[in-house]
């Protein structure tokens, strides 16, 4: 098969389109034709060889955490999946763009969803879902996201809201307006943020995400007050530090089934920010690396 592969750690000139041995699905799991796979930091960071001491791969070694496509084979003891299915879902910790992907957690695409949409959605939404599901209960209460306008941030905004919160996120102000379209009330970042929030929430916030790559953990924490009430998908040291909880995106499709019933109800759309060639992938990472919005790659 057709894949992406990087022989060594380095910048994004180390990936090449290459032949490479096809996977197969195994106990549990899918294989996908895949159409469209998405670039999540943690791609950036792993082929960058940031977490080679703690997480080291077996090079050459294909990127992508998730996918979009159609099931075309279906693994011993799935039996809620069927060859033509077409679903998005998360793979291995860096596996799933090339020409077939196994996937270990997925869930049917919602008709309202496009193939960019549907690739953005798998460890962005799982993300979002584990953070929200840690939480707890946010009925009737203020939720606050750093990095509202972000994939994740985004992403658990509509699983706050659906759930009967009220939602306020920071983002640039010019991604204000995409705030307000999704019902989240907009801020800006950095400082004085607590006294923004609070001519928000006169009654305080009752819970907080942090979803950008930003030092507001500890502002976070002190407008929350409760260290079980606030929540990272970033910040491993930070977390440590002040007591807080990490998340990460764990396989689990029950997360991904969520997201696709609020895509289906037109509750959440994945956002998409660059959709890219297969053939443009060096430019793919590149400006993933830049931070500035959700980069999908198609296939042909």
């Amino acid at each position: 098969m057709r894949a992406v592969r990087f022989h060594s750690y380095g910048a994004p000139d180390v990936l090449v389109i290459e032949d490479a041995p096809e996977p197969h699905a195994t106990e549990g799991s899918i294989r996908i034709k895949v159409h469209a796979t998405s670039v999540n930091p943690i791609d950036v960071i792993l082929r960058a060889g940031h977490l080679a001491q703690f997480l080291p791969m077996t090079l050459p070694a294909i990127p992508g955490r998730d996918a979009v496509g159609v099931i075309d084979e279906v693994g011993p003891g799935v039996t809620d999946a069927y060859v033509g299915d077409v679903v998005f879902g998360l793979g291995g910790i860096s596996d799933t763009t090339a020409e077939f992907a196994v996937l270990t957690a997925w869930s049917t695409v919602p008709q309202s969803w496009s193939t960019a949409q549907a690739a953005a959605a798998g460890l962005a939404s799982a993300t979002a879902a584990g953070a929200i599901e840690a939480l707890g209960d946010l009925k009737g209460k203020t939720f606050l996201i750093e990095g509202a306008s972000g994939a994740v941030g985004s992403a658990a905004a509509a699983f706050a809201l659906a759930a009967g919160a009220t939602v306020i996120g920071t983002g640039r102000e010019s991604n204000h307006p995409y705030l307000e379209s999704l019902g989240i009330l907009p801020t800006t970042y950095g400082p004085g943020l607590a006294e923004r929030v609070a001519l928000l929430a006169p009654d305080g916030v009752d819970a907080a995400l942090h979803s950008a790559p930003s030092d507001s953990l500890s502002d976070l924490l002190n407008i929350v007050g409760d260290t079980s009430k606030v929540i990272t998908v970033i910040d491993d040291q930070g977390a440590a530090r002040l007591g807080v909880r990490k998340v990460d995106a764990r396989n689990d499709s029950a997360l991904l089934r969520h997201a696709s019933a609020l895509g289906r109800d037109g509750l959440y759309t994945p956002r998409v920010d660059h959709e890219l060639s297969l053939a443009d992938i060096i430019e793919a990472h590149t400006l993933a690396e830049t931070g500035l919005g959700k980069v999908v790659i198609t296939q042909p």
